[in-house]
């Protein structure tokens, strides 16, 4: 099995006009169109099981719509939504339960899209009732090529975060290997803590040695396979990813049973 822990999509309406803007303001190209059946085609063409799709929320507003839509396709055809929460949000609680009562496994925060840096109290308060209610948080951490400064989750301020919850009894995730474009600084002040590192968007970048020892250091039962697909291909970084010299045990547990466990999949069968 492949767990696919990290993957965008956007309504069939808005898709190709929402993909150029992003590929215009990053500088780079997608993968797929954007929609949910052109992951769901890539997913076919990768052999990926399950693609987690991460949404955010970049007004207060869009909760609602985010959320329902979020409820309305996730356990079909291979995909597994996560809601969105805005940390100026002011009923927080109330939000939180009800995508936990939309059947949805966690949230997705983007400090940068959101201009909060992640050590803030909303986020925390925010981080902390998820875990409450058994969610996983998913967040974007190090430099967002697509937008500029600064850096609302670099690590150093991901480790303080962390410091300030009972992080060993949450389900917290890092994104791109605790920090895009930051992987000295992850090594730094994150391998080792109680965290989640997924890797989306990461190994085409991160010397491979570097890679390797990050995995070590922290623990493969601390790593997800991701792509951030569209942005990732996901064949293409499950091909790099299937050439990287790990043993077969820290492949599975990167590529699916640390997913598993995180998304509770074993307990429902």
């Amino acid at each position: 099995m492949v767990i696919d822990f990290h993957t965008h999509t956007f309504p069939d309406a808005m898709a190709a006009r929402t993909i150029a803007g992003l590929e215009k303001a990053g500088g780079i190209q997608a993968h797929t169109d954007g929609t949910r059946s052109g992951l769901q085609e890539s997913m076919r063409r990768a052999g990926i099981d399950w693609s987690v799709v991460l949404p955010v929320v970049t007004k207060p507003h869009q909760f609602h719509t985010i959320n329902t839509v979020a409820a309305e396709i996730t356990g079909k055809d291979g995909i597994l939504s996560f809601g969105g929460i805005h940390p100026d949000t002011e009923d927080y609680k109330g939000e939180l339960k009800t995508i936990q009562s939309l059947g949805l496994k966690g949230i997705k925060l983007h400090p940068d899209y959101q201009k909060t840096f992640i050590d803030d109290r909303k986020y925390l308060r925010i981080i902390d009732y998820a875990a409450e209610l058994s969610l996983v948080t998913v967040i974007h951490a190090g430099i967002d090529i697509g937008l500029p400064s600064p850096v609302h989750c670099p690590p150093d301020r991901a480790a303080r975060m962390l410091a300030s919850l009972d992080a060993e009894h949450a389900a917290i995730v890092l994104a791109h290997t605790g920090g895009y474009d930051q992987w000295d600084e992850a090594e730094e002040y994150l391998v080792g803590k109680p965290v989640y590192l997924d890797i989306s968007y990461s190994l085409h970048r991160i010397p491979q040695e570097q890679f390797i020892r990050i995995v070590r250091d922290h623990g493969a039962d601390r790593m997800l396979f991701a792509t951030d697909s569209p942005w990732g291909g996901q064949k293409e970084t499950l091909e790099r990813f299937q050439g990287l010299p790990l043993n077969q045990e820290e492949k599975d547990r990167i590529l699916y049973q640390n997913a598993q466990k995180l998304l509770r999949m074993e307990e429902e069968g």
